[in-house]
């Protein structure tokens, strides 16, 4: 596989990693219309088991099918399509090798009870990531938890098994549960505190969401304050993010959340363009559109981070 500059480069950051996971991460850094930029769009779908399929797809019929999402993913120009097992191998054959797939290993649902703590279930393993052909495997981890130490330790194992195998590891990190305010979850000193534990537990790409200017630690609030560090806007906290994700030396995309206008959606990626991030993990906003709603704003989020718009 051909790679350009920009991508040879994030590859150099990964020191000591082997050919194959390098080679997998080059599959995602040049796919699709972003190929080749540094910049990605990844399509992530797992929130059916979470939030339960009508409050997922019923707005748009049409993507209760596997295919409707992968197909999605491929017309729109898209680095990499996520999703639990289930959804990956109901299009596994039909889709072989026309897009990098990433297997979520982990999923939580709506029909915990409150006191059950925040976690999630291993729900795949690394073997059925290879069986598939995936790029990379993707866990979340919830810093803030009670359950968070073995979650860390889930990961530690499935990563080092990937890494052995070739597979990239994405680490899905939200901070929630029982220490964490629900202001804090989107707190900055939260969000990049949750970028630096993703690194520091060997994640190559990182997930985070796009924080405010909330500081939720009084320890850390004496530091911002002290330090003056800037907070104030979208792109001086994606900046900081990126910083904490090792100076920028790992690929960190920043999640959509619920659905929200299409103004809203282009805002975000010009302030993850602008604050050095490497791009959008865009479900909800996507798969929740009619499909030529979708497409059309996949194609401007493209051009945005191309810096067209």
């Amino acid at each position: 596989m051909r790679t350009t500059r920009a991508v040879q480069k994030i590859l150099s950051y990964y020191e000591g990693e082997t050919p194959g996971v390098k080679g997998n991460l080059a599959r995602i850094l040049m796919e699709g219309k972003l190929g080749g930029t540094g910049k990605v769009i990844i399509l992530p779908v797992d929130q059916g088991f979470e939030h339960g399929p009508a409050r997922n797809y019923a707005m748009n019929p049409p993507a209760y099918d596997p295919h409707y999402h992968y197909q999605l993913a491929i017309d729109a120009g898209l680095n990499a399509f996520a999703s639990p097992l289930g959804m990956l191998e109901a299009g596994a054959d039909t889709f072989a090798g026309q897009i990098p797939t990433i297997l979520k290993l982990n999923s939580a649902n709506s029909l915990m009870s409150d006191t059950a703590g925040k976690d999630q279930a291993v729900t795949a393993s690394v073997d059925d990531a290879l069986r598939l052909g995936c790029a990379a495997i993707g866990f979340t981890i919830y810093p803030g938890s009670d359950k968070q130490l073995g979650m860390y330790e889930e990961i530690r194992e499935m990563r080092k098994e990937a890494a052995a195998k070739g597979i990239a590891t994405v680490i899905w990190s939200y901070p929630r549960g029982e220490a964490i305010t629900k202001d804090g979850e989107t707190a900055i000193d939260v969000a990049a505190y949750a970028a630096q534990i993703a690194a520091l537990l060997g994640a190559h790409i990182i997930k985070i969401k796009l924080s405010t200017d909330h500081l939720m630690l009084p320890e850390a609030k004496k530091v911002y304050e002290a330090q003056k560090i800037d907070v104030a806007g979208q792109a001086a906290r994606v900046r900081h993010c990126m910083d904490a994700s090792f100076a920028g030396r790992r690929i960190v995309v920043f999640s959509g959340g619920a659905v929200k206008g299409a103004d809203s959606v282009y805002d975000d990626a010009r302030a993850i363009r602008d604050g050095g991030g490497n791009g959008s993990i865009i479900g909800r906003n996507s798969f929740q559109r009619p499909r030529a709603d979708a497409l059309a704003m996949l194609a401007k989020l493209v051009d945005i981070y191309k810096g067209r718009a």
